[in-house]
């Protein structure tokens, strides 16, 4: 595992590509909390990182796809796959390598947002302080959400070899599990009890739960169990493809 780890992180910083999807996540958050006015906290008038967790999960939707498209496209593309299962590797191992090169890039993308709570700090007034037990909760929640996308990308790089679909299918996929319930809870033919329920499937109810700064153990196990449920799919099609390769050899 150790070995498909380093191989995903020196493959993503190989080329531009990688330096430019975090310089992008960098820059867009940025511009969004410091010079677009209807998000800048700087017009916000409060010591508080809201504006910014509320933004990011919105940015992390076109940041993992993008890391994570090409997790297993490239190596169905370029018949790799059927090398690396001649190797002493389980499929597992193939899986987690690169589910956690993943996590790791995705840490490095949102790392240097800490300096906006040093910013905010420095900028607040001695008697407004910013909630550190907010930020980091909001924290714990924005990397848990991040993982789960890396998951459902991983899953999504499994279904095809072609780059821009994973991508697509990644993003869309996201988008709906993120979004999606939490936008179906608020039809009227659900106003009925149902609503409550549908939105807390969605994974936008267990990350605005976490942000409060209250680390709840069902939104834990919640995004536990979707990353478990996500990386047991793409184990499935991993072993599905090497038993046709199988075959067809």
């Amino acid at each position: 595992m150790r070995s498909i780890f380093y191989k995903e992180i020196n493959s993503f910083f190989s080329s531009i590509v990688g330096y430019v999807a975090l310089l992008v996540f960098i820059i867009a958050c940025s511009l969004f909390l410091w010079v677009i006015p209807d998000y800048s906290m700087l017009n916000f008038g409060y010591a508080s990182m809201d504006r910014f967790f509320e933004i990011a999960p919105w940015l992390l939707l076109l940041l993992v796809p993008a890391v994570t498209m090409r997790s297993f496209s490239d190596e169905f593309r370029t018949g790799t796959i059927e090398w690396l299962s001649t190797k002493p590797l389980r499929d597992l191992d193939i899986i987690l390598g690169k589910y956690f090169a993943t996590l790791a890039l995705i840490f490095f993308a949102i790392l240097p947002t800490v300096i906006y709570v040093i910013t905010i700090y420095s900028l607040a007034l001695p008697d407004n302080n910013p909630d550190y037990g907010a930020i980091i909760g909001s924290y714990c929640g924005l990397f848990f959400l991040a993982a789960t996308f890396a998951a459902v990308g991983v899953f999504c790089s499994s279904l095809t070899a072609n780059q821009v679909v994973g991508f697509l299918i990644s993003l869309l996929s996201c988008f709906l599990l993120y979004t999606g319930f939490e936008r179906l809870s608020h039809v009227p033919a659900f106003a009925q009890g149902i609503d409550y329920y549908l939105s807390m499937v969605g994974m936008e109810f267990h990350y605005n739960s976490i942000s409060r700064g209250l680390i709840d153990s069902r939104d834990v196990i919640y995004f536990l169990s979707v990353i478990f449920f996500f990386i047991s799919l793409t184990r499935f099609m991993l072993r599905n493809r090497t038993t046709e390769g199988v075959r067809h050899s």
